[in-house]
């Protein structure tokens, strides 16, 4: 059975950087990429708040450019995910999931988090072609357009806040009827002009073609349908961590 110095689990941001440090000084790190290599900016489009890189940078490349960094100072790269672990002492036991087991002195955990989706077989369809978890970093792309928020959470409400700025017009797709955000935030999304909540609504289907998104089916609570024309779909219903395989040998909030 291999046994490792460190270890480092999730290849996005977080990941690569402790495999960069780790390899200075001379750890001999060994890193799993897990489900999604590079992580959740793989799944973005271009990426302008990204410190450096005056012109933008895709996301993918991005994640590539830390990747070949890693390796460079020596990290060890490998596919796999790490399904559970026992952290009782080191050398910690980690199985992957190829059923194969090493040990390792130290582990880095960075599996980072993923964005909860609705579920809906449309939506994983357009993932990266109008469907996005991050206001921040693909708003920019529909500037005076139509767009939607899912959620009725301080999330959804700080995104479609955001996005207000640069669209023409922000639909909310709240399944209640009240907002769950702080009270704070409920008042600034309601004072948007450009804003408008469509309350007790649920998503049913994306809309789209070749190019993209072109709008959502929504429900009402009375089975009424209505059709929005949007070109940008964005969620934020939260996000869960991927911190399953560490438990219960890590302590954790609520949360997870």
């Amino acid at each position: 059975m291999e046994t490792f110095k460190c270890l480092i689990a999730g290849s996005g941001p977080a990941g690569y950087t402790a495999a960069i440090y780790a390899a200075r000084a001379n750890l001999q790190p060994v890193l799993y990429e897990g489900v999604l290599r590079g992580g959740q900016l793989t799944t973005t489009t271009e990426i302008e708040n990204f410190p450096g890189y005056p012109e933008g940078i895709q996301g993918t490349q991005l994640m590539e450019n830390l990747r070949k960094q890693a390796l460079r100072f020596g990290t060890d790269i490998r596919t796999g995910i790490i399904t559970a672990t026992n952290l009782e002492a080191p050398p910690y036991r980690i199985m992957l999931d190829n059923g194969t087991e090493v040990m390792t002195q130290a582990l880095i955990i960075a599996t980072g988090a993923t964005a909860r989706y609705l579920g809906l077989e449309s939506e994983q369809r357009f993932k990266g072609m109008g469907v996005s978890a991050c206001a921040t970093c693909d708003g920019f792309f529909y500037r005076g357009k139509d767009v939607a928020v899912v959620g009725g959470g301080d999330t959804a409400c700080e995104e479609a806040i955001y996005l207000s700025g640069l669209c023409r017009k922000v639909y909310m797709i709240v399944r209640r009827n009240v907002l769950r955000a702080s009270q704070v935030m409920q008042k600034r999304v309601l004072s948007t002009p450009n804003i408008e909540i469509l309350w007790e609504h649920q998503t049913v289907e994306i809309l789209g073609d070749d190019t993209g998104v072109t709008g959502a089916r929504l429900v009402y609570k009375s089975g009424r349908e209505k059709i929005i024309d949007v070109p940008g779909f964005f969620l934020a219903i939260g996000h869960h961590p991927n911190s399953e395989p560490f438990l219960p040998w890590v302590q954790v909030n609520p949360d997870g």
